[in-house]
């Protein structure tokens, strides 16, 4: 099932390099930003993915690249002599008409190899269909400005550049979109970062402080801001905005199951198997009658059987698949699941002795949803119509759209 989005939507794809350029010469490039003092840089995942060496201009070659396909994200670790400078984490929610600021390293082979600094708005607290782990911005950007921040007038980090809408939706709608740009939360960057075990700064303006000019903004930000340059074959450029290109969507196989890679099956479980591959958590359920649907989890080699399954949710550590005879009956949601994460308050509805799965078919059905939060030992979800800063939680199964 093809994604909209993905005919909507183009990456800011890194800056690819004229091909007349030395075979050692990068073959594309983006921009990251440290999120640590020690050396970690947040970048999206389609800007270092797959390549066969990353550099970080200034500071040598990265190591260690940690991928959040789902969401686009990435964190690569560079050995710096000394400290870093790291962005900071905003408490604050998002407001509508914010002012912002984006920098990074677009078209450098073009322009100036420099860092530079491009000032706009929070046009919309959503991107494309809802989908809330983005803001809409008005911040002109240009292909290698891919993971660069976007911080407001007090320099805190409120988003990391990563989309546009493409050429061909201007071709379909017959007129020229100008500045409809997307930027992932940074609320969303930060459950990455938890993932991790890395812990990110975070902070708010004091009451008394200052607005700060563009200028003094850029001069406090860009220290911390590096291009990114890939070396040997990057990913092919998808929507990374969109779920379905930073994974791949349910597509059918030779065999009777349907497989979706970065989706968790939402059903009933009946039975678990536990250090089996993926492949033999395939062919366990396709010889076992029972069984409607998988999810297996790369992480622990957990193979969970479902005799149901009614909707696929996010989860970057997980591998569904579900039978064909299912197909017309899955919801592909726009729904990203972690565990030991929760997010305080924006509660509004509270539901006792219900279950995962009826969580969130609760939070699905209801508009104003936009997570929730499932406790399993009391069997009790709380339904959440703001999105505000993640807290690492145990016992907690944490849902956002």
């Amino acid at each position: 099932m093809p994604s909209v989005s993905r005919v909507i939507l183009t990456t800011v794809f890194s800056a690819v390099i004229a091909s007349t350029c030395l075979a050692a010469s990068p073959t594309s490039s983006g921009t990251g930003f440290a999120v640590t003092a020690d050396g970690w840089l947040l970048t999206n995942a389609h800007v270092v993915q797959e390549c066969k060496r990353i550099e970080v201009k200034g500071k040598g070659d990265a190591s260690d690249p940690r991928i959040d396909a789902t969401n686009d994200l990435a964190l690569v670790k560079v050995n710096a002599p000394d400290p870093l400078k790291p962005l900071v984490f905003r408490h604050a929610p998002t407001r509508l008409g914010e002012d912002i600021v984006a920098i990074g390293f677009p078209l450098a082979t073009l322009l100036a190899d420099s860092v530079k600094v491009t000032t706009g708005n929070v046009n919309a607290l959503a991107g494309l269909r809802n989908d809330t782990r983005y803001i809409q911005i008005s911040t002109p950007i240009q292909p290698g400005n891919s993971g660069g921040p976007v911080v407001d007038r007090d320099g805190f980090l409120m988003g990391i550049t990563s989309a546009t809408l493409s050429k061909g939706v201007a071709d379909e709608i017959g007129i020229t979109a100008q500045n409809v740009n997307f930027a992932i939360r940074a609320s969303v960057a930060d459950l990455f970062l938890q993932s991790q075990s890395i812990t990110g700064q975070s902070g708010d303006r004091a009451a008394d402080q200052q607005p700060i000019s563009t200028a003094d903004l850029a001069d406090k930000i860009t220290p911390s801001v590096f291009q990114i340059l890939c070396y040997g074959e990057p990913a092919e450029p998808e929507s990374a905005s969109s779920p379905s290109a930073a994974t791949n969507l349910p597509t059918q196989t030779t065999s009777t199951l349907i497989d979706a890679r970065g989706y968790d099956a939402i059903g009933f479980d009946y039975r678990a198997v536990k250090n089996v591959t993926y492949s033999g958590c395939h062919e366990i359920c396709e010889g076992d009658s029972n069984c409607k649907a998988i999810t297996y989890n790369t992480k622990h080699s957990v193979c969970f059987l479902k005799d149901n399954v009614v909707a696929l949710i996010r989860n970057s550590d997980a591998v569904a698949a579900y039978a064909s005879t299912k197909a017309a009956d899955v919801i592909v949601s726009d729904f990203s699941s972690y565990s030991g994460v929760d997010i305080p308050g924006g509660d509004y509805k509270r539901f006792k002795g219900t279950n995962y799965l009826g969580c969130f078919t609760a939070c699905i059905s209801d508009n104003a949803c936009k997570a929730f939060s499932y406790v399993p030992k009391k069997s009790e979800c709380w339904l959440k119509d703001t999105i505000g800063r993640p807290k690492a939680t145990k016992g907690v199964e944490l849902g956002i759209k």
